[in-house]
């Protein structure tokens, strides 16, 4: 039989854990959600740039006119990346909006409820697991993005006019990288909420 001191102690500890998993897991669910607005919103651009943006090309003497579309070769795969990214970070929401669930059980009253403490640290460990694979794809994504556009800048020809325009580094094709770079931070915030609640919950 619990004593009124035990269960007093019991019941603040709980709060604490309560309040722990319920304060990391908004401040992670609200920093990646703005992170996959912007990061979304940066890919949608780059691909709809890709798709519609048509550039005019004047021939060298200046005789014809050629509308061709200006797209970085390569650039693709970066996307594809970012694609996988924000895939694994919708996951990440959903682990972020499940750890809030889990506080919310045990700010009731009803014990029955109450998840299991493994319950808790298995969904920490799934949004450190998705945080981690949403890191790689992403550093995938700007890896193979910033390689592309390295090597586009270096096959420049240095201060004379650029007359194709596959080899002109457009605005919409370093949005891809930023999305990967987004991505990461997205990521990286998930995983270090889970990985400081994992953390303080074992020492308790």
């Amino acid at each position: 039989m619990q004593t009124h001191v035990e269960k007093a102690t019991k019941d603040l500890k709980l709060k604490r854990i309560a309040n722990a998993l319920r304060w990391t897991g908004w401040v992670s669910f609200w920093v990646q959600l703005i992170l996959l607005a912007v990061t979304s919103l940066m890919l949608i651009l780059a691909i709809s740039g890709r798709t519609f943006n048509r550039t005019a090309e004047t021939t060298p003497v200046g005789q014809a006119v050629n509308f061709n579309q200006s797209t970085t070769p390569g650039i693709g795969i970066g996307i594809f990346w970012a694609g996988c990214g924000i895939l694994a970070l919708l996951f990440g929401l959903f682990m972020a909006f499940r750890q809030t669930r889990l506080a919310r059980r045990l700010f009731n009253s009803n014990e029955a409820i109450y998840p299991q403490k493994s319950e808790v640290l298995q969904v920490l460990r799934w949004g450190v697991i998705i945080g981690l694979v949403g890191m790689l794809l992403s550093i995938l994504g700007g890896g193979a993005t910033i390689g592309m556009l390295l090597a586009k800048s270096i096959a420049q020809p240095q201060g004379v006019a650029i007359y194709d325009p596959s080899r002109i580094i457009r605005s919409l094709d370093i949005f891809v990288a930023a999305a990967n770079m987004n991505a990461i931070t997205a990521h990286f915030v998930g995983t270090i909420t889970s990985l400081s609640v994992i953390n303080w919950l074992n020492r308790q």
